[in-house]
């Protein structure tokens, strides 16, 4: 029987939904975390201990799997078959598996030195604090290359909801042990639900791996064409998906330097909202559209793939657009709202906001980059990325030195948003050459029209706000400056005819009948 072809507007939806519930916890997750611990040094401690293991995971295994896995899975899916497809994959996994098992070997080992190097500036106490919580924390290096393993062969395989869905489960397992264990087993007991959590993510994901058809059978050869074309993406790969995690580790080390360390909790939290407000869209949206690109690239339709690169571009700004003016007007109600209360006082709400209302200029960057650079590696090609990464990192780094000690938290997140947009625009200014260029007269033009009505919605949103100002509760001054944006927002887009808003008055209309 012939499998109903799926929606792809409706699926992302789905994952969309999913993601902002896994977001939404994550944020109860925080929220949790600030209000039991504050901006003080077992919050810092443990911030940066589960920043460590994440970052051994992001420089090695998440770029294998978005870059080497996917597309190589989806090449060998459509020219070889199902068999050979699941044969390369427990390939891959037991390689990776066992790259991940020696990194947390050695994360292990080096607890300290690692503390040293993401956060120089804690006391020796904090330091041990964050050494011990570390080594507890060090094993989801494995767990996380198991669970985006199963991630990278659903989604190649046409299943999203289940991979969209493990962030949410981890989420609330960890907001369980607030609730239920925290008091007896403090900071420590947080680790290990972290850990456990992690675990999960690879549990709930075999059923439907299951169901797929596939079966695990390890393999540890390197010489196959498949995983010697694994080898040739992968150390360029790496080095263009370092980006995020070395500026987290960078900012985070000149986040230690201030305010007795509270730096680190400013820049992690307004990470954190940054990333829900813009990661619910973008990583949805690429996580349906790279598989797609990699089978296009495979079968060498470069103009279906470069029509796809440019609907989902246009796309994904329309929406990121006014998220980063909305973001960057409302940080402050939008942090205090979440964050404040309990230890996380009027002062951790300042550095947090500015930080956030900073970080959010860069946001179309991050859009853009996360699109386009999945264009590269569907068609196996590293070297571009390399470079956009490689620049990234080091605008990031300098700038830090420049601007923090003249902008403290807020230095750090300007370092934050240029990086970006500089990481989109060396990944955007090739793409001609390849035949892959969108930035035509008409998607210029497309641009210009957003920009214009993303500012008008910013002004109208600051002016409401003004008005607000002390006159109503928390939620009140969020949810009507929000309303009155996307209300100008998209009335100025009917007016200015943006393509997207005349596919989404046609689908109410047609709902409607």
């Amino acid at each position: 029987m012939k499998e109903k072809k799926k929606n792809p507007a409706v699926t992302v939806g789905v994952m969309m939904g999913i993601t902002l519930g896994g977001k939404v916890l994550g944020l109860v997750r925080d929220r949790l975390l600030t209000v039991n611990y504050g901006s003080g040094s077992e919050a810092n401690a443990f911030l940066t201990a589960s920043r460590i293991p994440r970052v051994f995971f992001d420089t090695v295994f998440a770029s294998a799997i978005s870059a080497c896995l996917i597309p190589v899975l989806g090449e060998v899916l459509t020219k070889r078959g199902k068999r050979d497809a699941f044969r390369f994959a427990g390939n891959f996994m037991t390689v990776m598996g066992v790259l991940c098992a020696v990194l947390t070997a050695l994360g292990t080992v080096f607890a300290p030195q690692l503390t040293a190097l993401f956060a120089d500036g804690y006391d020796a106490e904090t330091a041990a604090l964050c050494a011990d919580l570390t080594r507890i924390m060090m094993p989801t290096v494995f767990f996380t290359g198991l669970a985006f393993s199963f991630v990278g062969i659903l989604q190649t395989f046409d299943e999203f909801n289940i991979p969209a869905a493990i962030s949410l489960i981890s989420n609330l397992a960890v907001i369980v042990y607030y609730v239920t264990l925290n008091d007896r087993y403090g900071i420590t007991g947080l680790a290990v639900a972290f850990l456990a959590a992690w675990a999960l993510q690879a549990l709930v994901q075999i059923p439907a791996l299951w169901k797929k058809g596939f079966r695990f059978r390890p393999s540890l050869s390197l010489r196959n064409d498949d995983m010697k074309k694994v080898g040739r993406l992968l150390l360029p790969v790496m080095v263009s998906t370092w980006v995020l995690p070395i500026n987290q580790t960078v900012n985070s080390k000149f986040g230690s330097r201030l305010f007795d360390g509270a730096g680190v909790s400013a820049v992690e939290h307004a990470y954190t909202l940054y990333t829900v407000i813009a990661g619910v869209f973008v990583l949805s949206v690429t996580n349906y559209v790279f598989p797609r690109m990699s089978k296009e690239s495979a079968a060498g339709e470069a103009g279906t793939l470069r029509q796809t690169l440019r609907d989902t571009l246009h796309t994904t700004l329309f929406v990121v657009a006014p998220m980063t003016a909305g973001l960057a007007v409302m940080a402050r109600p939008l942090v205090a709202f979440i964050f404040g209360g309990g230890e996380f006082g009027d002062f951790s709400v300042s550095i947090t906001s500015r930080a956030l209302s900073i970080m959010a200029l860069g946001m179309v960057g991050y859009a853009v980059q996360a699109v386009v650079s999945r264009a590269y590696f569907a068609g196996q090609s590293g070297k571009t990325p390399l470079i956009a990464g490689a620049v990234s990192i080091a605008v990031n780094a300098a700038l830090c030195a420049v601007l923090t000690p003249l902008w403290d938290v807020a230095g750090i997140a300007a370092a934050s948003a240029v990086s970006f947009t500089v990481n989109a625009l060396v990944l955007a200014l090739p793409l001609r050459r390849r035949g892959l260029g969108f930035l035509d007269k008409a998607f210029m033009l497309d641009m210009a029209k957003l920009l214009a009505a993303t500012a008008l919605m910013a002004a109208a949103v600051w002016g409401v706000m003004e008005l607000l100002d002390g006159r109503v509760g928390k939620l009140l001054a969020l949810l009507v400056p929000a309303a009155v944006g996307v209300a100008v927002y998209a009335a100025l887009t009917v007016i200015m005819k943006v393509p997207e808003t005349k596919t989404v008055m046609g689908a109410v209309k047609k709902r409607l009948r």
